[in-house]
C-alpha cells in the first residue's frame, strides 16, 4: 500500500503475526511506515487523525485478521468539565511543577522509566528497555514532539524531585501522548490519571481540539481507564464519533 504525500510517496508495511500483548491467546498484526524526515510532522498529523500511533520514526495501527478490540480515542476539550473525582486528582497533585523540556532523555528520567517498568509492566514488552532504547524512543524522530516533567515544588532553587514524564507529540489538531511514566510508590496520587487531566488544561489554553489517548482495548482490564474520560471519541470505520453511555458501560465500541 502506497500512500501520497506532497513530496513523496509513504510505503506500508505488514508485520508478522505476534502474541497480542493485551489479549490472551490472541495474535497481533501492525500496519506501518517510516516517518519521512522531510515532511514528518505533516504525515504524523496526517496519520495520527485516522488512527496511527507514534514509535520513534515509525507510524503503525493494529490490522489484526480477526479481532479489532483496538480503538483510537481521543478526548475533546472544548466541552470537558472535570468531574468531581477528577477535580480531586487535580488538587491531591497541586503540589507538582509542569516543565516543558527538549525531547532530550536523562539518566533521571530513565531511572524513573525503571522503577515504573519493575513495578507496573515487569513482564511487559518494554521491560527490558536499555539507556540505549530510552534515547531512541525520545530522541529518534523528526515530528513535533517534547516531554513534560512533573516535579515536586520546593522552596530550594533547585528543580524538585521528579516524579513523572510524558512524551508528548504536538499535532496540528491537539496533544498526543505518546508514553507515560511515573513513580509507582505514589499510587495514592493517581499520577497516571492526573497526566491526562493536565494534558487536557494545556490543550485548552493553546486552543488545541483533542487530547489522543492511543487505543481504548475492549477486554484489557490494563486499558479499560481510556473508556471513562467523558466526553470521549472513537474512531470506528464511519469516522471519529462521541462514544455513547452504553458502550462505556459495556466496556466495548459498536459499530
Amino acid at each position: 500500500m502506497t500512500q501520497h504525500f506532497a513530496t513523496g510517496k509513504l510505503r506500508f508495511f505488514l508485520t508478522a503475526p505476534s502474541p497480542c500483548p493485551y489479549l490472551p491467546e490472541r495474535l497481533e498484526r501492525k500496519v506501518f511506515a517510516h516517518l519521512p524526515l522531510s515532511e514528518g510532522p505533516t504525515v504524523n498529523d496526517s496519520l495520527t487523525q485516522v488512527g496511527f500511533r507514534r514509535s520513534q520514526n515509525i507510524a503503525y495501527r493494529p490490522a489484526c485478521e480477526t479481532c479489532d478490540a483496538c480503538v483510537s480515542a481521543r478526548i475533546p476539550v472544548a466541552d470537558y468539565v472535570f468531574s468531581k473525582s477528577e477535580r480531586r486528582t487535580l488538587k491531591r497533585n497541586a503540589n507538582l511543577e509542569r516543565h516543558l523540556v527538549e525531547a532530550e532523555a536523562t539518566s533521571e528520567q530513565f531511572e524513573l522509566l525503571r522503577r515504573y517498568l519493575n513495578a507496573r509492566h515487569a513482564d511487559g514488552g518494554m521491560a527490558e528497555m536499555t539507556w540505549p532504547d530510552f534515547v531512541a524512543m525520545v530522541e529518534d524522530t523528526a515530528v513535533r514532539t517534547h516531554l513534560i516533567e512533573y516535579r515536586r515544588r520546593t522552596d530550594d532553587k533547585g528543580p524538585g524531585e521528579l516524579v513523572a514524564c510524558v512524551l508528548v507529540d504536538l499535532l496540528d489538531d491537539g496533544l498526543s501522548l505518546v508514553y507515560s511514566f511515573y513513580d509507582p510508590e505514589l499510587s495514592g496520587q493517581s499520577l497516571g490519571a492526573y497526566i491526562i487531566l493536565d494534558h487536557i488544561e494545556q490543550a485548552k489554553a493553546l486552543g488545541s481540539p483533542y487530547v489522543y489517548l492511543g487505543y481504548w482495548v475492549a477486554g484489557s482490564p490494563k486499558m479499560a481507564y481510556k473508556a471513562k474520560y467523558s466526553p470521549l471519541e472513537i474512531l470506528r470505520p464511519g469516522g471519529w464519533r462521541l462514544i455513547s453511555a452504553q458502550e462505556r458501560d459495556a466496556g466495548r465500541p459498536g459499530e
